[in-house]
């Protein structure tokens, strides 16, 4: 029986959006039954172009909304003021959205003001208290409320969405998209090693040493936490056998304390924030991972990579049960303590690296495209 072509609208904002979603707008393009548009809100600018550059995604609507210093209040407005007459021109069937960003919530809420259904990719994450992660697991808990489809990314996610009465046949645990991009951009910097030819100096640099991979940026960690941060990283970077690299967030909340602390710390290489590809290798060359980063712990442990995070919650407790996370938070002597324990007891470090990743096998959006045009 044929069956109309859809049109789907995919909306996304941010780098970490843009990484898990362009595996899944490939999958769509490639599918005769949509008709495929992508709708960035670029909330964040710079990091979200390097994706798409790398992944050959050229977007059909940019509404370029972000300014600097932009609060929370003003940017929920923008967002909602110029979705909403992306929608009405565009008539879609259906608008898909990803995660827990501002752009994800707004969009959501603009679609079901227009009675537009909505599918949420990576949904059913759950920390169980709306201040950690913040805003993120509120905005998580409307885009759920609205969406009619879900696209778990795990069982545990499945099961919070079922606790919540969300309808059984509106749930699909799909594994993650952010591991198709993982599988997706290691094949093409195999083939391609000229585009991170840029990490060259810093490998060498460090080459001999166990590299700690740092990542931070949430704002429940501004203030004292970057602070406590900051000291740990100092004083793991005291250790002749390691090297930190550290791709430091803009966010002036970070970047002043990093620089006040790190700033002249020769064993500690504060680079800027570096883009997809630049980040996949940084990975590969890394020992392990500290981190407060959401979707590092999932991309990590498909490489083998330990991951400490630097939260009191996490909304992906599968890599806490799978060994291949653990939440540390960010006291300073517990950080530097809990990396000690792994870069001096092999049977610790291995029992985190060897861990099953259960975040995925690189045919989420294969399922995602299969359910929609069912």
């Amino acid at each position: 029986m044929f069956k109309r072509v859809q049109r789907i609208l995919v909306v996304f904002g941010t780098r970490p959006e843009a990484i898990k979603l362009f595996p899944l707008i490939h999958a769509l393009r490639a599918h005769p039954g949509f008709d495929t548009r992508v709708v960035v809100t670029a909330q964040h600018r710079e990091m979200l172009d390097q994706v798409m550059e790398f992944a050959g995604i050229t977007p059909d609507i940019d509404l370029n909304i972000m300014t600097a210093g932009q609060s929370l209040d003003g940017l929920t407005a923008r967002l909602l003021d110029a979705l909403g007459p992306v929608f009405d021109a565009e008539q879609p069937d259906r608008v898909i959205v990803q995660g827990d960003t501002a752009t994800a919530m707004v969009a959501a809420l603009a679609a079901y003001y227009r009675k537009v259904p909505v599918a949420h990719v990576e949904a059913g994450l759950r920390s169980h208290d709306v201040y950690h992660p913040w805003p993120e697991e509120v905005n998580r808990k409307i885009v759920g409320s609205i969406a009619d489809l879900h696209f778990a990314p795990t069982q545990t996610a499945a099961d919070a969405l079922l606790a919540e009465n969300v309808p059984a046949e509106r749930v699909l645990v799909t594994g993650n998209t952010v591991i198709d991009a993982l599988h997706m951009a290691r094949t093409r910097l195999a083939a391609e090693p000229a585009r991170t030819q840029a990490l060259d100096e810093l490998a060498e640099r460090f080459a001999g040493t166990r590299v700690v991979l740092v990542t931070t940026h949430r704002r429940e960690n501004f203030g004292g936490g970057m602070e406590n941060i900051a000291r740990a990283i100092a004083r793991i970077a005291a250790r002749e056998d390691v090297g930190v690299i550290f791709p430091v967030h803009p966010n002036p909340q970070v970047r002043s304390v990093m620089d006040a602390i790190l700033g002249h710390n020769p064993r500690v290489a504060m680079i800027a924030p570096q883009d997809y590809p630049h980040f996949v290798r940084l990975l590969d060359l890394c020992h392990l991972v500290l981190t407060d980063s959401g979707g590092v712990q999932e991309e990590a442990p498909g490489l083998g990579k330990p991951v400490l995070v630097m939260r009191e919650t996490t909304e992906r407790p599968e890599g806490v049960m799978a060994g291949t996370a653990k939440l540390i938070g960010s006291d300073e002597d517990r950080i530097v303590a809990e990396v000690a324990t792994l870069l001096d007891d092999p049977a610790a470090y291995a029992a985190m690296a060897k861990a099953h990743n259960p975040f995925g096998d690189g045919h989420a959006s294969a399922r995602i495209v299969e359910t929609l045009y069912a």
